[in-house]
């Protein structure tokens, strides 16, 4: 079981980027996953996160507006669309998926670090002024 985040890379500031998360070794169609992201020497924080379905996301306030999560069940991927992006931005993302199967939460839960169980390795996203 495994995700592997892709994507990342250098911009300017005002810049965008998609980040994608493929998934492998079972089907992540039913499970709520997440975009988590980490800034040296801050530690990780949650960026964005979509429900099993599709149906429901959830953002940070820092990012609302400016990312869009998405996935295509299908493909077992996820997506990041980053738009209008910040020097503040700038860090390492991480994708992650609940090992539950056709679970919903409450709101706050989908913040939690505790909730992803699985995670993939990071790409670097940096922007620049």
């Amino acid at each position: 079981v495994q995700l592997q985040a892709s994507g990342g890379g250098q911009v300017q500031a005002g810049d965008s980027l998609r980040l994608a998360c493929a998934a492998s070794g079972r089907t992540f169609s039913e499970n709520v996953m997440g975009w988590f992201r980490q800034a040296p020497g801050k530690e990780r924080e949650f960026v964005a996160a979509i429900s099993w379905s599709g149906g429901s996301t959830y953002y940070a306030d820092s990012v609302k507006g400016r990312f869009t999560i998405s996935r295509d069940n299908a493909k077992n991927m996820m997506y990041l669309q980053m738009t209008t992006l910040k020097v503040e931005d700038s860090a390492v993302y991480y994708c992650a998926a609940d090992e539950r199967r056709r679970t919903t939460y409450t709101g706050p839960s989908y913040r939690s670090r505790s909730l992803y169980e699985i995670w993939g390795q990071g790409t670097q996203v940096t922007v620049s002024s």
